[in-house]
């Protein structure tokens, strides 16, 4: 979910020249604004700020801060609207068998659902087509490369933003396989305990930034960057508000890591596309899990 600080730097040269970097996220990054949480005091509350001063070169990260959830439906809707159909997908149509993997599963689908219980297959995966969007990056911005439906959506939503008079910046998108594994490395060192690492950062094949839909977002001016705080700037209730409309939800909200399996991540965005999106909104539903009925993800 994170990468140390001087690693994204050099990231955040290689995406400006059109070439794949590697970024910092399960549903974080790196950012040099934020600091990095004592494993032997974490927060005790989802909303709680970390508190002190990274040491230069690591990124921060919010504190995790475990939380009760409400349990999501017991059985998978046998309708769902919004998800486009791969190759893949109308296959698995026209599969009595079952055996073509479907849209929740296939990792080249906007639908798929990738959590602690749910990993790309394969778990290499690659996407097709990477893009850089044309948008403000963060100053400690990892890779931004986003898949081009993700990207087009992003361009537009930081335009509609800058209508508003709300700035935003990318932070973090795409990840390899590779990438999760230094990051994921990197937290588990950092709070010496591997169950308290995963409460922030996913296990290389298990991250939604790999599948090239995720998106890390920040306010123009660094302000809380990557911090629980983010969630009081104007950009952040600009995208609680607006984000659906342009097919994204935050994927990781206040008070279900018992259902999503990470704590509270205000700036972490999924491409979803807007009829999901909207109809999530429109219904209250907080999780992609409840959406479409799947069990609860809260570890591996």
């Amino acid at each position: 979910m994170r990468l140390p600080a001087l690693l994204l730097g050099a990231l955040l040269l290689s995406a400006c020249s059109a070439s794949e970097g590697p970024a910092a996220d399960a549903g974080t990054t790196a950012a040099s604004a934020s600091s990095t949480p004592s494993p032997s005091a974490p927060a005790s509350s989802p909303g709680a700020e970390p508190t002190g001063q990274s040491a230069p070169g690591e990124p921060a990260s919010p504190a995790p801060s475990p939380a009760s959830s409400p349990s999501p439906p017991s059985s998978p809707e046998a309708s769902v609207p919004g998800i486009q159909s791969s190759p893949s997908e109308a296959a698995a149509a026209s599969d009595p068998a079952g055996d073509a993997p479907d849209s929740l599963s296939d990792p080249s689908s906007i639908g798929v659902v990738v959590n602690k219980q749910r990993p790309l297959d394969p778990p290499g995966f690659v996407p097709a087509e990477l893009v850089l969007p044309r948008v403000a990056l963060g100053p400690s911005a990892g890779s931004a490369l986003l898949r081009p439906d993700a990207a087009d959506a992003v361009e537009r939503m930081f335009a509609a933003a800058q209508a508003d008079g709300v700035g935003l910046t990318v932070v973090s998108a795409y990840r390899s396989y590779t990438d999760q594994e230094s990051t994921y490395a990197y937290w588990v060192r950092q709070y010496g305990n591997a169950a308290l690492a995963e409460t922030i950062s996913a296990r290389p094949g298990y991250s939604e930034h790999q599948t090239g839909l995720a998106v890390d977002v920040g306010q123009d001016d660094g302000t809380c960057t990557l911090a629980t705080c983010f969630s009081g700037t104007t950009s952040a209730q600009w995208t609680s508000a607006n984000a659906a409309a342009y097919g994204f939800i935050v994927r990781y909200p206040q008070g279900f890591d018992g259902i999503t399996g990470y704590s509270w991540e205000p700036w972490h965005l999924r491409y979803v596309g807007p009829e999901v999106a909207g109809a999530m909104q429109a219904g209250n539903i907080a999780t992609f899990e409840e959406y479409f009925g799947l069990p609860a993800a809260p570890g591996y």
